[in-house]
């Protein structure tokens, strides 16, 4: 059984401790990760409450597979809580080796609630918790928190993760940062874990973690290893996420200058080509991984001589074409100073992006921005805003509150320039001529986000008609929806995907192998089903309906410019409304988006109900 079968509340305001039993019922109902962090999250959380309340949970979950041998899912963990982007579900999730040291000290799920007095680090060595004194690590990033702990703690293996800066000052985008480079990035979790003065959780375990069927989980290890090796991961052992630059712009899907265009013409100055060429300097893999992703990009000249930092697609298209940036050392600097503030990059990059966009259109001015050209291109203004954020200091403390609501504060227009859905900043696909993946945005649970969905996959592959908004694509949602919420409670890494062949047989047997709890891929198929309804719960507890699943302005009012094969394409509301109502109508829920009765009885959510009954029902 590679369940700890432990959950460890730990009460910020008091310093008191408190072991609950993990039940059988709801690993099996909700298996880890995000699955079991938002169960736990309603259950221990009020509607309408504050994410910045003492009261709300910071929830920690493992895996399963987390602490075992098994690739990508045995070094992880998410983060979930009520996000203060998007107020409705936040969660994130992160690799690395911190998630397996959680397990190893006999924990499946760490939640943390109220505020402490003062700042403090938690100290978990096995059963010994404690708090600790962070007063001296304020105003660090979270690479110098990490050294400083395992330096006054005396032992270099421990695993921390922590929060910078930005999660101190509780700016919106603030992420948790472990194991130097690994981000728990989206939905603002960091900003959650500044709020109850909660700077690091450092975690050193000494127990082991068994599974249920050892030499069958082995050789199941070993087959996926040597899938690991094949053509399946290939993108992310050699070239890794940055060859979607050149993929993306030959499809006239890559969103250009805050979605102005949908091409750029300094894509092959910031590809995963030329970066791997001239800036990468090696790739390292997590604890328990096959496959190594990791491209640590080090600038060898210039002003930013000897910046290091990891680079993945998003952030570089954020932070760099999205600003419309085409010198790659500028962007590993603006990742590395993200890092060091801990702020989620792609967020970031999205915000800046935005500012350039209303500094172009004369909403802001030089008086607004301290004297910073923030036009597009200037990748100087982008380093010095990013700070300015990370610090909360002139515009930047308007920009910290993430792109809608510095939208609203900045006025005058800037509304229908601010890339996001229910809060959260977009990601790096021009969903204007992507119209599977634009449903699979619209609906996300946690607002804009690719890999809450995997939508793009049919467009980009031309399985479909990209251009088309038809019946049928509410289909294709869901279904990946179902095997991704799968994915991120056994917490797998998406990179991983391709090599379950066989998708929830595999993922099935894996599962039953590691816990002897055994399930069929079509009872894991419901899994995923009740999950994704299981947010969607949650959110509307916090009043979110069909209005929620809306698009960038960008997205449905300006067609692509560009003399490209995407040329004129953007979202109508008529096509939203006819992929929404294809949607609603393959889950099962009613034409506002609000599951039915009849559909959480039939996938075990009756005792949640009450969230959805009509008013006068109630």
């Amino acid at each position: 059984m590679s369940y700890a079968k432990r959950i460890l509340h730990l009460d910020l305001s008091t310093g008191k401790t408190e072991i609950e039993p993990l039940k059988d019922e709801m690993t099996k109902k909700y298996i880890g990760g995000i699955g079991l962090g938002i169960r736990l999250l309603l259950d221990h959380s009020k509607p309408g409450m504050d994410p910045f309340s003492p009261e709300i949970p910071l929830i920690f979950a493992t895996g399963p597979l987390s602490g075992t041998m098994a690739p990508t899912a045995g070094n992880s963990y998410a983060v979930v809580s009520k996000s203060p982007a998007s107020g409705g579900v936040g969660e994130a999730k992160s690799h690395g080796f911190f998630g397996a040291e959680i397990k190893r000290a006999g924990y499946d799920v760490f939640i943390f609630k109220g505020k402490a007095e003062k700042p403090v680090y938690v100290w978990v060595d096995d059963d010994s918790v404690q708090l600790m004194d962070a007063k001296h690590l304020l105003g660090k990033s979270p690479a110098e928190t990490e050294e400083t702990i395992r330096e006054e703690l005396g032992d270099l293996y421990i695993r921390v993760a922590a929060i910078g800066p930005a999660g101190e000052k509780l700016v919106k985008i603030a992420c948790i940062l472990n194991d130097t480079t690994r981000a728990a990035g989206r939905t603002g979790m960091g900003a959650v874990m500044g709020s109850k003065n909660l700077k690091a959780v450092a975690v050193r375990g000494t127990k082991d973690v068994t599974v249920a069927k050892p030499d069958e989980f082995r050789e199941f290890v070993k087959m996926l290893h040597e899938r690991m090796k094949g053509p399946a991961t290939t993108k992310y052992r050699t070239l890794g996420t940055p060859e979607n630059v050149l993929v993306l712009n030959s499809l006239g899907a890559l969103p250009t200058r805050n979605f102005t265009n949908a091409t750029f013409e300094g894509a092959e100055k910031v590809s995963g080509e030329y970066l791997n060429k001239r800036f990468v300097a090696k790739i390292i893999g997590c604890s328990s991984c096959a496959m190594r992703c990791e491209h640590i990009a080090v600038v060898p000249e210039g002003p930013y001589k000897g910046t290091t930092s990891r680079m993945e697609y998003e952030p570089l298209w954020a932070l760099g074409i999205n600003c419309g940036i085409d010198r790659l050392d500028a962007i590993i600097k603006a990742m590395s100073v993200c890092n060091y503030y801990g702020m989620d990059g792609i967020g970031a990059g999205v915000i800046v992006g935005f500012a350039m966009d209303c500094y172009e259109h004369e909403i802001l001015t030089k008086k607004d921005t301290d004297g910073l050209d923030l036009r597009f291109g200037n990748y100087e203004a982008l380093l010095e805003m990013l700070k300015k954020m990370g610090t909360r200091e002139g515009l930047g403390d308007i920009l910290a509150e993430g792109v809608k609501r510095a939208a609203e504060k900045i006025g005058k227009g800037a509304e229908k320039y601010a890339n996001h859905i229910k809060g959260l900043e977009m990601t790096g696909y021009d969903i204007r001529g992507l119209k599977t993946a634009a449903l699979g945005y619209a609906v996300s649970f946690r607002g804009a986000d690719h890999n809450r969905h995997g939508a793009y996959a049919p467009d980009v592959k031309g399985s479909v008609d990209r251009f088309k908004a038809e019946k049928g694509r509410g289909k294709l949602v869901r279904e990946i929806e179902d095997l991704y919420t799968i994915i991120d409670s056994l917490i797998l890494c998406k990179f991983s995907r391709g090599v379950y062949y066989e998708t929830f047989k595999d993922l099935a047997q894996y599962y039953t192998l590691a816990t002897g709890i055994e399930v069929t891929p079509e009872e894991l198929q419901v899994t995923g089903e009740r999950i994704n309804n299981l947010a969607r719960v949650f959110n509307v507890r916090e009043g979110f309906s069909r209005k929620d699943d809306h698009l960038p302005a960008k997205v449905m009012s300006t067609p692509i410019p560009d003399e490209v094969v995407s040329k004129g394409s953007y979202v109508s509301q008529k096509e939203l409304n006819l992929l929404l109502d294809d949607y609603y109508e393959v889950r099962g829920w009613t034409k506002d988006g609000i599951p039915t009765i009849e559909k959480l009885n039939e996938i075990g959510l009756n005792d949640l109900a009450y969230i959805v009954k009509p008013k006068k029902e109630k």
